[in-house]
């Protein structure tokens, strides 16, 4: 099953709506005009039933197939929200929206899948029904949590579901997964530090929470290098660091420091939030100063299912002649919350030598929605061959 020659025919349509898209981002749940395009689209198509506001501001499109004799349902997803980037590109089509932009290629996705779901409701050739999930809220706001939590897979009896993300520095459309754990749970702390603040000439007169903020920085690093099996996956990076003076000769009562912690395993999990808690704490009082962690747990690890990344993987080396083990990934993916609720795999699909997601230069490579499109395609019709 190699690329479908319809979604060469289809190229220019598809790559119309990304670009539409990228020049009109949206943030977090406010896709509205991008979720109202795709239930347009997807009206067009003649798809069954299209469902708007699921996850507030989510789309579900519902296609059946020829036939139904066994009664499967399989979920496709992609997220449809941009970042808030002032974009660098310089393309003619350039976002419109100050300060936002598709920095990740969520407009890609989006474009990918409704070419999937137009061949979809053209040919129908399977057995059973395709739910086509369009997301908001992918970048940091659990647009995915959100969907579930209205009883989306329910509602559509989804068995199985599947997403997908490109991956730039990897060959266009070429394919990459792997089974398990394979993005990571994604978790925010915050830490107010406070002291006794005073005259920068006289420190012994002072609780100096610039300096105790600064031994807690590098005691949380003992975190990842003394606490855990070296064999585990844990980043914890403090990435802010904020006194409440900017003077020269002020020692600051008040330091705030945030980051996030990165995790692959549900046992590190746990401990990496209690140890942080605890090293703050008891830092900040081997001082005389008071530490006050507030841990914000965000994405849970995301985890492909065995044997549905085996077949979504054989379904990609039909469509890009191979598939390759992908490695792990720290960053994070809110698909998760999907698989939590049905099995199901996430694939990476390749963007060519573009700049990485999340920067400023970034581009979704439309030359990779022909391998794309396909994959979606093929993952329906292998899964439900037409009876």
């Amino acid at each position: 099953m190699p690329i479908k020659n319809r979604f060469a025919e289809l190229l220019p349509e598809i790559s119309g709506w990304r670009r539409d898209f990228h020049e009109n981002p949206e943030l977090l749940f406010d896709t509205y005009r991008t979720a109202s395009k795709v239930a347009d689209l997807l009206r067009d198509f003649g798809c069954d039933e299209v469902v708007e506001g699921i996850g507030r501001t989510g789309v579900v499109g519902v296609i059946k197939g020829k036939s139904d004799t066994k009664g499967k349902v399989i979920g496709l997803r992609a997220d449809m929200d941009a970042l808030p980037i002032i974009e660098a590109t310089g393309l003619d089509y350039a976002s419109k929206t100050p300060g936002v932009m598709h920095a990740c290629g969520h407009d890609g996705h989006t474009a990918m899948l409704l070419g999937a779901a137009k061949y979809l409701a053209e040919t129908r050739n399977f057995d059973g029904t395709t739910v086509v999930i369009f997301q908001p809220a992918e970048e940091g706001g659990g647009g995915g949590r959100e969907m579930c939590e209205d009883g989306m897979m329910e509602r559509f009896r989804i068995q199985e579901v599947y997403g997908m993300h490109n991956w730039p520095g990897r060959p266009v459309g070429s394919f990459s997964i792997r089974s398990g754990a394979f993005f990571a749970a994604t978790d925010q702390f915050e830490i107010k530090v406070e002291g006794l603040g005073g005259h920068a000439a006289k420190p012994h007169e002072t609780i100096d929470t610039t300096v105790v903020a600064s031994q807690i920085v590098i005691a949380l690093q003992t975190i990842a290098s003394r606490n855990v099996d070296p064999t585990m996956q844990l980043v914890v990076s403090v990435t802010s660091f904020e006194t409440e003076s900017k003077a020269f000769n002020v020692i600051p009562q008040h330091v705030a420091l945030r980051g996030t912690v990165r995790t692959l395993d549900r046992d590190v999990r746990k401990l990496a939030e209690k140890r942080l808690i605890k090293i703050a704490e008891a830092t900040a009082d081997a001082y005389g100063a008071t530490a006050h962690v507030n841990y914000m747990r965000g994405y849970p690890v995301m985890v492909n299912t065995e044997a549905e990344t085996e077949f979504a993987a054989s379904v990609a080396a039909k469509v890009g002649g191979n598939c390759e083990e992908a490695p792990l990934i720290m960053g994070g993916e809110d698909f998760a919350y999907m698989l939590e609720e049905r099995p199901g795999a996430y694939i990476l699909v390749g963007n060519g030598d573009t700049a990485m997601v999340h920067h400023p230069e970034y581009n979704f490579n439309d030359d990779a929605i022909p391998a794309g499109c396909s994959w979606w395609a093929g993952i329906v019709e292998e899964r439900m061959p037409a009876a």
